[in-house]
């Protein structure tokens, strides 16, 4: 099987510095960036892309709600065409770096609050598919997997990544748990390696209550901003590779 590790970067802004992401990415095959929304800044992005460069990642959009303060995890209200046009701003101001750079621009991964509302919400999913539509038809849609955006985004004949969180819990709805709820977040490497193996070999997650889920993966997310992404990221790659799984990038 292969299978893509993407990590959320590019997440500092001025002199504040988040992530791990110069140890990071010698462990992942993507890397989604943001884009000045909710995180990072034109000098952030240059050096995030001239990393994923260096180091041989694919370099993907991070585009998320107007929102430095709540770092893009508060849902903002939206007006028609409101998300839309945000995400052909950020995915224009990435792919400028992108260019300068000499890299393709290869995904497109919603952020936070507007990642989790497209999964389930039909207008906000449409408004992203029509951004990714409108910027490149080409590039690949990192969606939740089983989710309606990844649905939505098929049917309209976009190439979607079925994205699946080793570290985060899920609810029985195939929805990710809330952050403020315990357990949210699982910082154990035992938990994280359990139920990675169960999901690779079984297609089956088990939920924050115990219950059992069917979903598909095409990519692995670590967040960057969680305290330990690189031996996180790390240690999912060894899983894989000790399993038998190639990892790549999506496009490959």
């Amino acid at each position: 099987m292969r299978i893509d590790i993407n990590c959320d970067m590019g997440e500092s802004f001025g002199a504040y510095r988040m992530g791990e992401d110069e140890q990071v990415i010698r462990h992942v095959t993507s890397a989604s960036i943001a884009c000045g929304f909710h995180a990072g800044d034109p000098g952030v992005m240059a050096r995030t892309v001239g990393l994923a460069r260096d180091h041989g990642v694919s370099v993907g959009a991070h585009p998320g709600y107007p929102d430095l303060v709540g770092f893009g995890r508060r849902n903002l209200e939206t007006g028609p065409g409101q998300v839309k046009h945000d995400l052909l701003y950020q995915m224009g101001a990435l792919s400028a770096f992108t260019r300068a750079a000499g890299l393709p621009l290869r995904h497109v991964k919603p952020h936070g609050a507007l990642y989790n509302l497209a999964a389930r919400d039909e207008r906000t999913a449409g408004e992203v598919i029509d951004a990714v539509l409108l910027f490149d038809p080409g590039l690949t849609l990192f969606a939740l997997a089983g989710s309606l955006l990844a649905k939505m985004a098929s049917d309209r004949g976009l190439r979607v990544a079925r994205e699946i969180f080793p570290d985060r819990a899920y609810l029985k709805s195939g929805q990710l748990a809330p952050r403020g709820m315990a357990g949210a977040v699982i910082h154990d490497l035992d938990a994280v390696r359990s139920r990675l193996l169960k999901l690779l070999s079984t297609g089956r997650m088990e939920c924050i209550d115990g219950a059992e889920i069917p979903l598909d993966a095409d990519t692995l997310c670590v967040h960057g901003d969680t305290p330990g992404a690189s031996r996180m990221a790390a240690f999912i790659r060894r899983i894989l590779e000790e399993n038998g799984h190639q990892v790549k990038p999506v496009h490959e």
